[in-house]
């Protein structure tokens, strides 16, 4: 029985592409904290979600996994090195060692600590010439989760997010039904039973022609990639001045879901 849980990491956890009522966003793992809080007495359940937007492993492990230490709970999502392992040039071995460093000190202070895996990005325009990457990278989150008994949410095998339903217009982001599906996948990791099965199939969608297709991906192009391509020239995150969520209660998460479904 959880009765606690912090959440660490980058725009992934945060919930970017979930957006609730009033514009914060959501995400899997609020939505996984919901599913936790259900199965304990009403006001027993404690969580906060300190992910922000943008950061890289070092920044996560300077400025998160201290307060998460402090915390002590239960347990912790741990979700870090992605954007990392996006940047040309790094060494996904040796990102995976700061890693497991982290991972260390989380497992000696939280009753359990479940790590996460990278998405197959072979659907993914700007991400797929990483696949291999991401691969290797996933290869020793798995060996990490093996040394310290962490639980893994494995993004990789999860099928259901090759959709393009599943992401949010940017195709960098999950879209509110794909972080539904990984907090189901992430219940499941944790040996919940779930309401719903993450792999459900999709509806039938009607076929685009390559008309549509190329006008979708000039407007990406446009409103997205360009503007990331900036960012990353000036050196700015898109995590800069913004401030995690913090303690948050399972009620409010339910009600802001509720609000938009």
């Amino acid at each position: 029985m959880i009765g606690s849980y912090v959440a660490v990491g980058d725009s992934f956890t945060e919930g970017v592409g979930d957006p609730g009522p009033d514009g914060a966003f959501v995400g899997w793992a609020d939505r996984l904290a919901v599913l936790l809080a259900d199965r304990r007495p009403e006001g027993d359940f404690r969580y906060v979600n300190l992910a922000v937007r943008g950061k890289l492993l070092d920044q996560i492990v300077s400025d998160q996994v201290p307060r998460a230490v402090e915390l002590a709970p239960d347990l912790v999502s741990f979700c870090a090195g992605g954007n990392d392992i996006l940047r040309p040039g790094t060494d996904p071995d040796e990102v995976a060692e700061r890693f497991e460093k982290a991972v260390a000190r989380l497992a000696a202070a939280a009753g359990t600590v479940m790590v996460t895996t990278g998405f197959d990005t072979r659907g993914v325009p700007l991400l797929k010439h990483l696949r291999g990457k991401i691969a290797t990278y996933n290869g020793h989150v798995r060996a990490v989760a093996d040394r310290y008994g962490c639980p893994v949410l494995d993004l990789w095998s999860l099928r259901s997010v090759q959709d393009r339903r599943a992401w949010d217009a940017d195709r960098l982001h999950l879209s509110p039904e794909g972080h539904t599906r990984v907090a189901l996948r992430a219940g499941l990791a944790l040996g919940l039973d779930v309401p719903a099965d993450p792999e459900q199939p999709w509806p039938p969608l009607p076929p685009r022609g390559t008309l549509e297709i190329r006008r979708d991906d000039v407007h990406w192009a446009r409103e997205y990639l360009v503007p990331w391509i900036g960012r990353r020239l000036r050196g700015e995150s898109s995590g800069d001045h913004i401030t995690a969520k913090g303690t948050l209660s399972p009620e409010d998460i339910r009600s802001r879901i509720a609000k938009v479904a």
